[in-house]
């Protein structure tokens, strides 16, 4: 991995409801690899902030007082900035979607939304800048990996009985953990039951984001143990 991958990604957070752009803020701070360079509630707000410092990537909310989001996009690559955009609205117009997709709009989030589905994205994101900073691609195949790392898959949908935004957590605090960790240790950090822990780490395992192995302690029985693979 490159230096510039290994550097956490810079967010700027446009968001014109201020509890809604806390909200929004904090999930970007819980996921791991990223961090809030910013956050703005109008369009001449984000504009500012995006003229005066480092940013890698706008969660920008596309219903603005001030401007449209489209158009905030729209002055971004006018005057140069090449930060990447993930729009976020309440709106269902697929003509929207169209528009920003033209625009280069890189993914597309439906409010309200919880914190596992931020996640999902922020994460495909992180393994897009990372593997896109690696140099050239040889083959079609691989063009298509990065590109797919953008897109949620089927796979990543949420079992019946599960939550995202618990699913999120998990996620996140296994990655975050500084070695593996048993299904105990994760929910008493969570605040839930072993067995709920263990459900949602074994989830994990079954979608490639998670390894199980044993770890021994003393003399007695192996402990079942989980180390983020993501």
């Amino acid at each position: 991995m490159s230096d510039t991958a290994a550097q956490p990604i810079r967010v700027l957070v446009v968001e014109d409801d201020e509890v809604a752009a806390r909200a929004h803020a904090t999930y970007v701070e819980r996921v791991p690899g990223f961090v809030v360079a910013g956050v703005a509630h109008t369009a001449r707000a984000a504009l500012r902030g995006l003229g005066e410092g480092s940013v890698d990537l706008v969660l920008l909310d596309m219903g603005l007082p001030d401007a449209p989001g489209l158009d905030v996009v729209r002055a971004m690559r006018a005057a140069g900035h090449r930060a990447d955009v993930v729009a976020v609205t309440s709106a269902r117009d697929l003509e929207m979607v169209r528009a920003a997709v033209s625009l280069g709009v890189v993914q597309y989030v439906l409010k309200p939304f919880v914190f596992g589905t931020l996640w999902d994205r922020l994460a495909g994101y992180r393994v897009y800048r990372e593997q896109a900073s690696a140099g050239e691609a040889d083959t079609q195949a691989e063009v298509d990996t990065l590109f797919s790392q953008l897109r949620p898959t089927a796979g990543s949908a949420v079992p019946k009985g599960m939550t995202p935004e618990l699913l999120g957590r998990t996620a996140a605090a296994l990655r975050a953990a500084d070695g593996p960790r048993s299904a105990a240790e994760l929910g008493e950090q969570l605040g839930v039951s072993r067995v709920t822990a263990r459900r949602y780490l074994e989830h994990l395992v079954g979608t490639g984001r998670a390894s199980r192995g044993n770890r021994y302690a003393g003399s007695g029985r192996p402990e079942v143990a989980y180390s983020w693979q993501g």
